[in-house]
C-alpha cells in the first residue's frame, strides 16, 4: 500500500524506548509552534513508498526491539499505517512493539475511531502513543521520548481495556 512519508530512519534511540525503526509520516494539519519536523507539515511534500518495502526494511535489522510512527501526523493515514502494523503484528520470527506519535489525544482518536474503522484499528494495533500537541512553552529536555509536558506515553492496550488512558512511568521507559 502506498503511503507518502517525510523519511525513514533505520535505526534511532530517540523515538521511542529501545532501539527502533521510525516511520516519518508527510502531512500535518497541528502546525505546532517549535515543532522540530515543521518540513513534515505540507501533505504534498516527502515522497511516495511502499508499505511492503518498509516492512522488508524492517524485518531485515534483527536488532530492532520496535518500529515508530512519526510525523508529520500519522492518523493522518491510518489506513497505510495499519497496514504496516498489521504486517508487523503478523511477524511471528520475533515481537516487535510498535509506538506512534500523534497531535491529538488519546480521547481524541477514541472519539474519530467511533466513525473511522481504520482510526480504531490503528489504534488497537499500537502498544504505546505518545498524545497531544507539541506545546513550546511546556517543552523540556528531561522528559522521556516526548517534548513537552502535556504530552503522554500512554500504554495503549491497558487504556483500551480500562476505558481510560493509562499513563506509562518514566521509571519504566
Amino acid at each position: 500500500m502506498e503511503i507518502r512519508i517525510a523519511g525513514l530512519a533505520e535505526e534511532s534511540i530517540v523515538d521511542g524506548p529501545g532501539f527502533r525503526f521510525t516511520v516519518f509520516t508527510q502531512g500535518c494539519p497541528h502546525h505546532c509552534k517549535g515543532c522540530q519536523n515543521p518540513q513534515t507539515h505540507d501533505f504534498e511534500g516527502g515522497m511516495i513508498d511502499d508499505t511492503d518495502r518498509i516492512f522488508d526494511m524492517i524485518i531485515k535489522d534483527p536488532l530492532l526491539d520496535g518500529v515508530t510512527f512519526s510525523g508529520g501526523e500519522p492518523f493522518c493515514q491510518c489506513s497505510a499505517l495499519l497496514s504496516l502494523a498489521e504486517k508487523i503484528r503478523g511477524f511471528k520470527e520475533r515481537r516487535l512493539n510498535i509506538i506512534s506519535y500523534t497531535g491529538y489525544t488519546f480521547e481524541q482518536l477514541i472519539e474519530r475511531g467511533k466513525t473511522e474503522p481504520d482510526c480504531k484499528a490503528l489504534l488497537e494495533k499500537l502498544d504505546y502513543l505518545v498524545d497531544g500537541r507539541f506545546e513550546e512553552e511546556k517543552r523540556s529536555l528531561e522528559l522521556k521520548f516526548r517534548g513537552s509536558s502535556n504530552q503522554r506515553f500512554i500504554d495503549v492496550q491497558r487504556s483500551l481495556k480500562e476505558g481510560k488512558a493509562v499513563e506509562v512511568n518514566d521509571s519504566l521507559l
